[in-house]
């Protein structure tokens, strides 16, 4: 489905990414692990054909060069989600997913979009945002805010999902949630998401693949087990990843027998 080959990012005579290789199949949920400052971010904005982020290798989709694809035939093939997103003049909740079907509407200037007010109104019912789509996304908070770009991108129903970060504002209720509708969505036809965690559990918990990153190279990718190993997480993230996570998981415990 998609490729990615050799993708080194070069920042004057710092390099962020260098020669990162993945592939990534209907189905899958790889996950980006890895420390701060590992690129993990860097490589996403790659993938989405960020302007500000250039690259050597190639990303391919299906034989295809990304680079070769317009705007609007690449956003219908991939939707980007990213860590921070921003709102400067009062649109609505609705007329912000709205925009997620632009690459849908036929023709210059057009606004036939057979499919567009469902696809609005679903992606407004899975991420709970109903109630809200008249509200000035102005007035919101920064995890409503999110939901917001994440019901877009829902709307552009592309078929790779890209998410940097996706649930870093929200409370855990719609972390849950919003993994949940990602893990359901990836199973409809011919999808595949790439998303980057800081949370090692949740990558666990929805990743069919992993990719640990360190300092900008790949230090092992492939099944969830064989990548995230005790010594390779201590040397990655310079600290007993796991004795931490069982210290955090005995403290639980122990507060659900005192309750």
């Amino acid at each position: 489905m998609l490729n990615a080959e050799h993708i080194t990012v070069r920042f004057g005579n710092y390099t962020a990414v260098e020669d990162v290789s993945f592939r990534l199949n209907a189905g899958d949920w790889l996950m980006l692990a890895g420390p701060n400052g590992a690129g993990k971010s860097t490589l996403v904005n790659a993938l989405g054909q960020a302007q500000s982020v250039p690259y050597t290798g190639r990303f391919l989709l299906e034989g295809k060069d990304l680079c070769t694809l317009r705007p609007a035939a690449l956003a219908r093939e991939i939707g980007v989600l990213s860590q921070r997103n921003r709102v400067e003049y009062a649109y609505t909740v609705e007329e912000i997913v709205g925009l997620g079907r632009y690459a849908h509407e036929k023709g210059f200037l057009s606004h036939r979009d057979g499919e567009g007010k469902e696809a609005v109104e679903q992606a407004l019912e899975l991420t709970g945002l109903t109630h809200l789509r008249r509200a000035s996304t102005l007035t919101l908070s920064g995890g409503e805010l999110q939901r917001v770009f994440l019901a877009q991108v829902f709307a552009q129903n592309p078929r790779i999902l890209v998410l940097d970060e996706p649930v870093n504002h929200l409370d855990l209720k719609y972390q849950q949630h919003i993994f949940d509708l990602i893990s359901a969505w990836r199973h409809r036809e011919s999808r595949a998401v790439l998303s980057v965690v800081h949370d090692l559990s949740l990558a666990r918990r929805y990743g069919t693949a992993v990719l640990l990153m360190h300092r900008g190279k790949c230090v092992s990718q492939g099944e969830m087990d064989a990548v995230l190993t005790p010594e390779r997480l201590k040397e990655v993230y310079e600290m007993d990843v796991y004795a931490w996570m069982r210290e955090l998981t005995e403290m639980w415990r122990r507060k659900g027998r005192i309750l």
